[in-house]
């Protein structure tokens, strides 16, 4: 029991250190150093210079419990030293990232703190909302609330759009807004985008299920999803 209330009263810089002590035994305990810092997300960083261990992170975790905190710290410090992460911390950090309540707070932050780059949905070849407002009646009766339409920064070929609920907007890669790409992926991707706003993300325990089985249903209904896949992998 009392060893139970002398880790609940421990301060953050004390879970490093003992973390710290026990990935690296024989090495001298380094001066900690935790900032607070006001992140849009539930970002957390760490490095170690001359004997100083700084470890920054969202002031959205610093009233974590401590077995979140310990957690985080097997995680970050883990990762510096290139050790295997713990299996357990892992599920706890996630699990605790997943609540509801947590989730919340995350979500209201990102409206608050968040920045996010809009274009506009006129492309050099296509306008993004002529193709929304097509695929809204085609496949959802023009029920669906338009959300913001932008192109991306760049053209990139490892995210082809994604959506953002914490601003509504969905971004698509100009790789589509090309000359040559048949418009045809450009359809594909935006309704693929279009099922997130329809099928929101699952949560359960400290799993986040992004493709439910209803979103993958309703991707089935495009009718020429093989075609669109098959362009996008030559793409």
């Amino acid at each position: 029991m009392q060893v139970e209330s002398a880790a609940l009263s421990e301060t953050p810089e004390q879970i490093y250190l003992r973390v710290f002590r026990q990935l690296r035994p024989r090495s001298p305990l380094p001066e900690v150093r935790i900032e607070f810092c006001r992140f849009a997300n539930a970002d957390s960083y760490v490095r170690i210079e001359e004997r100083r261990l700084s470890v920054r992170m969202a002031d959205v975790l610093a009233g974590a419990p401590t077995s979140v905190m310990e957690a985080l710290a097997n995680i970050l410090l883990s990762k510096l030293f290139r050790k295997p992460v713990p299996k357990a911390c892992h599920h706890r950090y996630r699990l605790f990232l997943n609540r509801k309540d947590v989730r919340r707070h995350l979500h209201l932050v990102r409206q608050i703190r968040g920045r996010k780059f809009l274009s506009g949905p006129q492309g050099e070849h296509h306008n993004l909302v002529d193709v929304f407002e097509e695929l809204n009646r085609r496949y959802f009766h023009g029920l669906m609330a338009r959300p913001e339409l932008s192109w991306s920064r760049g053209a990139s070929r490892s995210v082809l759009g994604h959506y953002d609920p914490s601003h509504n907007a969905i971004i698509i890669s100009r790789l589509l807004d090309r000359a040559g790409v048949p418009r045809l992926a450009l359809e594909y991707v935006l309704f693929h985008e279009m099922l997130h706003l329809r099928f929101p993300a699952e949560h359960a325990g400290s799993k986040r299920r992004v493709h439910t089985w209803e979103f993958r249903e309703a991707e089935k209904t495009f009718p020429e999803l093989k075609a669109a896949k098959q362009i996008l992998k030559a793409l």
